[in-house]
């Protein structure tokens, strides 16, 4: 029988969904290489991991700087939550300064070389006990080695040592180039366990920041790269898998959509959990329906959250107005939220975590999201990917019924190229709403249609309605009539008045 290899132990590095990329967190008692150009991130990730040791687990441990001093990095991590000061009076933090010129502090000091180095992290961990260690930037030291191999010797001389205090270890390293070599020498990455790559890509005038995981030696993990943010607050989120978790079981709920007609086209109502994809022209009313749709959830005395990409909070409120809606007045009343934000004030990273901490803060039961796809103004196609992706999940998992807008590329009929928001968002949602425009005898019509109503028998027809002072108003569903979806609108018979009466009459009845 043969030898079952047991798995490689993992711990929680406490970085907000990278654990759930590294499917657990970093393998225990090695050493993961953290490289990346200047200003990706490097230094926040290896402070997060010590710092989650000391949160979470109660554990000391050790920072080795080389680039800059212990002061510096106290202030530039205190936004972030990390009191590292606190953490030294207790016991918890120590660190290794071998920056250029150190302060006159408190530290673990020595005269530099290279082995006083490692003999001066050996003895912090030990007189701390600590079980992590981050070492920033190795690069500072190497660049006093004149080749590739004397660089290869000492890399392996930190890997044995740090192996040898039985430490989970978190080493960074500069890189010149976002896709070219993997660090500095061309060494560091064959030397460490795990290899983790932090990018700040400039693509098409847009940033988009991601991590990669090269490799986690003896553990799975999720390949590819990932959006991540970094938030004064909370540091590095990783988008796609920062809101992730145990879904529930499907809600069986129905709420209102917060107009009759559209309840019943839709079999009844929206699923408390569901998605829905709202997408049509302009002016065919995709704002209006969304703020009935968070207007109706105030009603029914749900907190309720409108959160546009295209209109001010002026407009909102003056559109509102004209269709007899009082934003302003349900704001006041606390269970309305409205969160207005132009793509351009921010990256799309900034917009995910400002969408998420509007969410955990108001606690709405709907959401409504006008117009997700001005969102592309600013973001790469994967990014926006990550971003609605993400999102979702989220929103599935909290049970929060939301609407979704995005209008077509054309004005008329049904485009044969969808946008990057249609081509994401339709996929994931569970029902999908078409708002259009008709021209039937010279005259302009507008049409509504459910494509797609995820476990309910919907109406497959194609209504006609109408804007007014009070909003929509459902007319009945356009009949002898074809190619409508294609903007060119057609009359398939000739029906005689009579049976046009009777047509009328029978779906008033209805």
């Amino acid at each position: 029988m043969s030898d079952v290899v047991a798995a490689v132990a993992k711990i929680a590095s406490g970085i907000g969904g990278f654990d759930e990329m590294a499917l657990g967190g970093l393998p225990r008692a090695r050493l993961t290489l953290v490289a990346g150009t200047s200003g990706s991130g490097k230094t926040l990730f290896a402070v997060e991991f010590l710092a989650h040791g000391v949160q979470g687990f109660e554990e000391p441990v050790v920072f080795v700087t080389f680039a800059e001093s212990p002061s510096e990095i106290r202030q530039n991590v205190a936004s972030v939550g990390c009191d590292i000061a606190a953490w030294e009076a207790s016991g918890k933090w120590s660190f290794v300064d071998a920056s250029s010129d150190p302060p006159e502090e408190h530290v673990v000091v020595g005269a530099y070389d290279f082995g006083g180095l490692l003999s001066r992290i050996e003895h912090a961990v030990k007189e701390t006990g600590a079980k992590r260690v981050a070492v920033d930037s190795i690069e500072a030291t190497f660049s006093r080695f004149d080749d590739s191999a004397t660089v290869r010797m000492a890399l392996l001389r930190v890997a044995s040592a740090l192996k040898k205090l039985d430490v989970t270890s978190v080493v960074t390293a500069e890189r010149f180039d976002e896709y070219g070599a993997i660090s500095r020498f061309g060494v560091e990455e064959y030397i460490a366990d795990n290899v983790v790559v932090l990018r700040n890509v400039l693509e098409r005038e847009k940033r988009r920041r991601t991590i990669e995981i090269l490799k986690l030696r003896g553990g799975m993990h999720r390949t590819g790269e990932f959006s991540f943010a970094i938030d004064p607050v909370e540091g590095i989120t990783v988008i796609p898998f920062a809101l992730t978790d145990v879904r529930p079981s499907a809600s069986n709920d129905r709420i209102s959509t917060g107009h009759a007609d559209l309840d019943r086209i839709c079999g009844g109502g929206f699923f408390r959990d569901a998605i829905t994809f709202l997408s049509g022209p302009t002016g065919t009313g995709k704002t209006l329906l969304a703020t009935t749709f968070v207007v109706a959830g105030v009603a029914a005395g749900e907190p309720s959250l409108l959160i546009s990409f295209e209109e001010s909070r002026d407009q909102l409120f003056r559109d509102a107005r004209g269709w007899g809606i009082d934003l302003a007045t349900l704001e006041r009343s606390g269970k309305l939220g409205i969160l207005s934000d132009y793509p351009e004030m921010a990256s799309l990273e900034f917009h995910f975590l400002n969408v998420k901490q509007a969410i955990e803060r108001f606690r709405p039961t709907r959401v409504a999201i006008d117009n997700l796809s001005a969102l592309e103004r600013v973001a790469t196609e994967r990014g926006l990917r990550d971003f609605i992706i993400g999102l979702a999940t989220y929103l599935r998992r909290e049970e929060i019924a939301t609407l979704v807008t995005s209008p077509s590329p054309t004005l008329f009929g049904a485009s044969t190229s969808a946008t990057a928001t249609e081509a994401h968002v339709s996929t994931l949602a569970d029902n999908i709403v078409l708002l259009l425009y008709a021209e039937v005898s010279g005259e302009m019509h507008r049409g509504i249609t459910v494509l797609n109503a995820r476990s309910s028998a919907h109406d497959h027809r194609i209504f006609e309605y109408t804007i007014d002072g009070q909003g929509v108003k459902f007319g009945l569903p356009f009949r002898d009539l074809s190619g409508i979806l294609s903007g060119h609108a057609m009359r398939t018979s000739k029906a005689k008045p009579e049976e046009v009466t009777l047509i009328l009459e029978d779906e008033e009845a209805r």
